[in-house]
């Protein structure tokens, strides 16, 4: 047993296997076409949203050590500083960016050295299985379902709300019971289905289905559309901007400036999901890590732009609300078009994030059932489209049915983490291959040697530690769910375990 635990698959057994016919994708993608995948993923609600939120800090209703960061805890014991919430950056969340993207940089490098060594999709989930064992490509695995999973909850949930008020405005009203969560901030709403959070989800399901190409294009429209209202959004709000709004600009010290960082790492979630394309891509090992590098760079930029503007517009205590960027932009009386603009981006922002996360759930389903640690249905392709159409519909319902039902709730935190863990596994998978294949071709190599999966690992852990004790509970829940499947049903059945199987 604890042979088959830590026992790799070999890479050219994983690359042998991608090539059979019933599992073989369609190779449609090019190096653009990832990058603008990576920007569809990571600018999302977030930069419309949680930019506000960490500058602000947040406030909890009741006074519990389980909101309180984990290195608070630490440091200061049942004393801990964050009971009440959670200190905002201030003008200071430019530097949260900065450090987030310093830590996903770090990652993003040891992703694009995996990514062109095992150009297959599955993401840190088969990295984990060539590199570290069977265990921890089921831990990575169950968590990147969680990590995609929650994360289009919450942006479905957040997109029904902000198309919502859209409708409002053109004197369109749909029905609350059938257009708000059913249970959120711990009650019953009175509705009865979140049927604009459900149907969002549906239709994008259905476009990857009709295959890769459809998608990727219809994410590259989508992508130049929030682009474009980013930049507006910039150039709109210099003109706003009073410099004493940047003053003190950091009120909470390196405490809010962690803080910020553990809360906009939700935004950055999804570069990591242009590697589950790699099968996909016509030139895996040169686009692939291209396409994770470019992503984050772009992405950053417009992050720290957008944070600077924005706090140099309104002072940070103001920020904390649901919609700040466009909140901002019509109490400071900025020209009508202009703020329909900001409206138009949130809205691509948001689509354009489920359709690429929507895409990255299937294929870490497909490729754990291609392992046969999932069922066979799942890792079926589509005769004519060439996709995995059963893992689609399937990640389409496990995303859809509880945004119908669920508020957005703690979503960012709890996939914060999973993200981060999966960061971890692939920056330690980097050294693996390093002392076990040092002679296997690399077409990209992370430079310093060991020295930057280090930092990247060290960097993970500081953002893990500052998340709130709950979100590191409910973490530890969904892995013990995820063993328990793992040792009663997956281990019998994987192509490596030690025992023949069981004749049929």
């Amino acid at each position: 047993m604890s042979s088959q635990l830590f026992r790799t698959k070999s890479i050219d057994r994983l690359i042998a296997h991608s090539q059979e016919p019933q599992h073989r994708l369609k190779k449609t993608l090019g190096p653009w076409s990832l990058v603008a995948l990576g920007i569809g993923a990571v600018i999302g609600s977030g930069i419309f949203i949680l930019t506000g939120t960490a500058a602000a800090g947040e406030t909890f209703q009741y006074k519990s050590i389980l909101h309180a960061p984990v290195l608070d805890l630490l440091q200061h014991g049942g004393q801990a500083l964050a009971l009440h919430g959670r200190p905002g950056a201030g003008p200071a969340i430019a530097l949260s960016f900065l450090l987030t993207a310093i830590a996903c940089g770090f990652a993003a490098l040891c992703y694009a050295e995996l990514a062109s060594m095992i150009p297959i999709a599955g993401s840190a989930y088969t990295y984990s299985y060539a590199t570290l064992g069977e265990i921890f490509a089921w831990i990575i695995g169950w968590d990147l379902i969680l990590e995609y999973a929650v994360s289009n909850v919450a942006v479905a949930v957040g997109f029904s709300g902000y198309f919502n008020s859209i409708l409002q405005g053109f004197g369109i009203v749909l029905p609350q019971k059938l257009s708000a969560p059913v249970w959120e901030a711990g009650q019953f709403t009175g509705a009865w289905f979140n049927l604009t959070a459900f149907l969002v989800v549906a239709v994008l399901s259905t476009l990857l289905v009709l295959g890769i190409r459809v998608s990727a294009e219809a994410n590259n429209v989508m992508v130049l559309i929030k682009i474009a209202a980013i930049v507006i959004f910039c150039l709109a709000g210099a003109r706003f901007i009073a410099v004493e709004n940047w003053k003190p600009f950091a009120p909470n010290g390196f405490q809010g400036v962690l803080t910020g960082s553990a809360i906009v790492f939700f935004t950055y979630i999804g570069f990591d999901s242009v590697s589950t394309a790699a099968e996909e891509c016509r030139n895996p090992q040169r686009d692939v890590p291209f396409g994770i590098i470019v992503s984050l760079i772009v992405c950053t930029l417009l992050y720290v732009s957008v944070a600077v503007v924005l706090t140099g517009m309104q002072h940070w205590t103001k920020l904390s609300n649901q919609a700040p960027v466009a909140n901002a932009l019509r109490e400071l009386g900025a020209n009508l078009w202009v703020q329909r603009a900001i409206v138009a981006g949130a809205l691509m922002g948001m689509v354009s994030s489920i359709l690429v996360f929507q895409l990255g759930q299937a294929r870490i389903w497909f490729a754990m059932s291609r392992d046969r640690l999932f069922p066979g249905i799942f890792s079926r392709v589509h005769a004519r489209f060439k996709t995995p159409h059963v893992s689609t519909w399937i990640a389409g319902l496990v995303v859809g049915l509880p945004a119908g039902i669920w508020g957005i709730g703690d979503s960012a935190d709890l996939a914060n983490i999973g993200t981060l863990f999966a960061f971890v596994l692939v920056s330690a998978g980097v050294m693996v291959l390093r002392r076990t294949q040092p002679d296997r071709p690399r077409a990209f190599r992370v430079p310093l040697g060991h020295i930057l999966p280090l930092f990247s690992i060290a960097c993970c852990l500081v953002l893990m530690l500052g998340l709130p004790l709950v979100t590191w509970l409910r973490f530890f829940v969904w892995l013990a769910i995820g063993l328990v499947i793992y040792f009663t049903y997956s281990r019998r059945r994987s192509e490596l375990t030690v025992e023949p199987p069981a004749p049929r």
